[in-house]
C-alpha cells in the first residue's frame, strides 16, 4: 500500500490542495502552542479563550498586524473550515450516485470559504477540486466499509460536526468576532 493510499480520504485530495492541509496543521501547532503555554489555563475552553483574549486585547479587531496568531483569529479561519468541511459532507452523503465530487466539493467551498479567499486562490482551488475522484471511490476510500456505510456513517457524524459548528459560531456572533481580518 502506497502512502497515498494509507491515508484514507485525506490521500484523495489533489496535491495542489496539500498546502490547504498543511494551513490546518499550522494553526492547530498555533493552538497546541498556546495551550501549552504559560497562559494555558486560558486556553481550556473556546469559551474561557475568547473572554480572556478579549479581556487583555490580546486580538486586534480592526488589522491583523499586532497579534496575527491569537487563539480567536487562528480557531475563526479552522471554524471556517468546519464549515466547509460539514457542507462538502453532507452533499456527500446526500448526494445521487453519480454526482460529480468535484462539483460537490466546489459547492461547498463557495458557499463557505471562497468569501474569504482573493480571485487567485479561489481559481487555483476549483480547479484542484476538479481532480477528485468519483463519488464511489470517495467514499470508498474513507475505510468504513461499502459507500453506503460510509454514506451512513456521515449521517451519524455529521450532527455531531454542525453541533461543535454551531457552539462556536454562537459564541464568536456574541462577541462579534466573526469577521475578523
Amino acid at each position: 500500500m502506497s502512502q497515498r493510499e494509507g491515508r484514507g480520504a485525506a490521500g484523495l485530495l489533489p496535491r495542489r490542495l496539500e498546502g490547504a492541509g498543511q494551513d490546518v496543521v499550522m494553526k492547530l501547532q498555533i493552538m497546541e502552542r498556546l495551550c501549552s503555554s504559560p497562559q494555558r489555563e486560558h486556553y481550556r475552553s473556546l469559551q474561557s479563550m475568547v473572554a480572556y483574549e478579549m479581556g487583555n486585547q490580546l486580538v486586534d479587531l480592526d488589522r491583523r498586524s499586532r497579534h496575527p496568531d491569537s487563539g480567536c483569529r487562528t480557531m475563526l479561519r479552522l471554524h471556517r473550515a468546519l464549515r466547509w468541511l460539514q457542507l462538502f459532507l453532507e452533499s456527500l452523503r446526500t448526494s445521487p450516485e453519480d454526482a460529480r465530487t468535484a462539483t460537490l466539493c466546489t459547492d461547498s467551498y463557495n458557499a463557505s470559504l471562497a468569501a474569504y479567499h482573493p480571485w487567485i486562490i479561489r481559481r487555483a482551488v476549483t480547479v484542484a477540486f476538479c481532480t477528485l475522484p468519483t463519488r464511489k471511490v470517495f467514499l470508498e476510500a474513507m475505510n468504513v466499509g461499502s459507500p453506503e456505510q460510509a454514506v451512513e456513517m456521515l449521517g451519524e457524524a455529521l450532527p455531531f460536526i454542525e453541533h461543535v459548528y454551531n457552539i462556536s459560531q454562537k459564541l464568536y456572533a456574541e462577541h462579534a468576532l466573526l469577521d475578523l481580518p
